[in-house]
Order: structure tokens, then sequence, then C-alpha cells
């Protein structure tokens, strides 16, 4: 083999190893407008999507959604209210109380929460 070829392996080789040693990079998560009934108490946090009707589990890694439903003054819980929040859709554990929903919504921000329902959203 000419030297012309070894430097081509070389090179192809070379390009080949880096190219494999190079991790894909974590996709970034989707973030979604999402409007539609929250709940929450001690055994349950859902919301309930108003344009679909689908519900999930809720995780509020804002802070903010279970304190300014906290902020409400409600009696007892698990009251439902209308909220407009920004976040993700996971699929949910499979080992804890969220699995009994396919999926769970991870809340980012919190854009409103209002005990006024939309009667679109009934």
């Amino acid at each position: 083999m000419g030297s012309k070829y070894k430097g081509y392996l070389i090179l192809l080789l070379a390009t080949g190893f880096c190219a494999c040693k190079h991790k894909p990079e974590k996709a970034e998560p989707v973030m979604v407008t999402y409007k539609g009934m929250y709940s929450f108490g001690p055994e349950e946090k859902s919301f309930k999507d108003c344009k679909e009707g689908r519900e999930f589990w809720v995780t509020d890694s804002s802070n903010q959604l279970e304190l300014q439903y906290s902020q409400l003054h409600f009696e007892k819980p698990y009251v439902p209210v209308y909220i407009e929040v920004v976040g993700e859709k996971v699929v949910s554990e499979k080992d804890d109380i969220s699995s009994i929903f396919d999926s769970t919504l991870v809340v980012r921000k919190v854009i409103k929460i209002t005990r006024d329902i939309p009667a679109s959203c009934n």
C-alpha cells in the first residue's frame, strides 16, 4: 500500500474514531402551554386538558403552582381551578403514585391560576 493511501486510511480511521466518541446531545424538552383544570390535595395532583380532555399527573417544578393554589384558601382539598401553565409532558413513573396516569405534566412556569372556570373547559 502506498503512503498516499496510508494517509487516507489514517485520516478515515481518525475521523471515525472521533465520531464514535462523540456523545449525542440530549434533546431539549418540548415546552408547551397547557390550559385546563387542576386539582390538588394530599393524595393526588391532577390536570385535565380543556382541549383534549386528557388527564395527567402533575409535578410542580416551578414551585409556584402548589403555592398559588394554597393561596386561594380553599376549605377542602381537590377543588378544581383553571390554570394556564408552560410545561412538558413525560411518561409517568411505573413505581410511584403517578403511575395511575399514562403521562405526567411537569410544570415549569405558571401563567394563570383562577377559580373562574371558562365555559369551554367544563
